[in-house]
């Protein structure tokens, strides 16, 4: 049967095989800055794979649109009013727009995506898929945000550099690929939700 006992909620292997990086351990994590939002949080700082796969079909439609746009825009300017650049010049033109275009519907659609965590913007989806995503870990006994090779200290630092970075996207393209234990919400809830889950599954097995 499976058990809702806490297990790390991000398994460290380094540490084991190398006990002289434990001299971090213990130290007092910073806490992350609560924000005043719309929405429930889910995650200050959500891997870059979360982000992808929670990303909703209208995020690709968006993101797909206004990578359209530079290119789009080129051609019709060349047909309004002709720059005379050579053929191979013109290509190497649409080229650039194209590729500025594909960066920018990327941005687009990973941004739409990383505010829900945040919940800048509404996000009931996401807190369901969360939800489910996290409470199947811990009746798996699965540590909730992964396995890192880094220590828990470097791991705290790299949550530090990426927290809440989605709102400076359009700045300075920054995500979170580091698995760690410090994303701003208190993991007690899917604890709560595997027990009321398997309390409810033993309930109707009984009856």
């Amino acid at each position: 049967m499976a058990s809702t006992e806490r297990v790390a909620e991000v398994k460290n292997v380094r540490e084991g095989s190398y006990p002289e990086l434990q001299a971090t351990l213990g130290r007092p994590a910073v806490p992350a800055r609560t924000l005043a939002t719309d929405y429930p949080l889910i995650d200050s700082d959500p891997h870059f794979r979360r982000v992808v796969s929670y990303a909703r079909p209208s995020d690709y439609g968006a993101g797909a649109l206004f990578a359209t746009f530079p290119p789009i825009a080129m051609i019709l300017m060349e047909r309004i009013s002709p720059s005379e650049v050579s053929r191979g010049g013109f290509s190497s033109i649409l080229r650039l727009s194209t590729g500025v275009g594909a960066f920018a519907g990327f941005y687009l659609f990973f941004s739409r995506s990383q505010n829900r965590f945040y919940g800048f913007s509404e996000n009931r989806r996401e807190i369901e898929m969360d939800m489910k995503e996290m409470t199947g870990k811990v009746r798996r006994g699965e540590p909730l945000y992964g396995v890192s090779t880094m220590t828990e200290y470097m791991q705290g630092v790299a949550s530090r550099q990426s927290r809440y970075s989605g709102v400076f996207l359009h700045v300075m393209p920054w995500f979170n690929f580091v698995n760690h234990n410090q994303h701003g919400v208190d993991t007690a809830k899917y604890y709560r939700n595997a027990e009321r889950e398997l309390e409810a599954e033993r309930t109707g097995e009984g009856a």
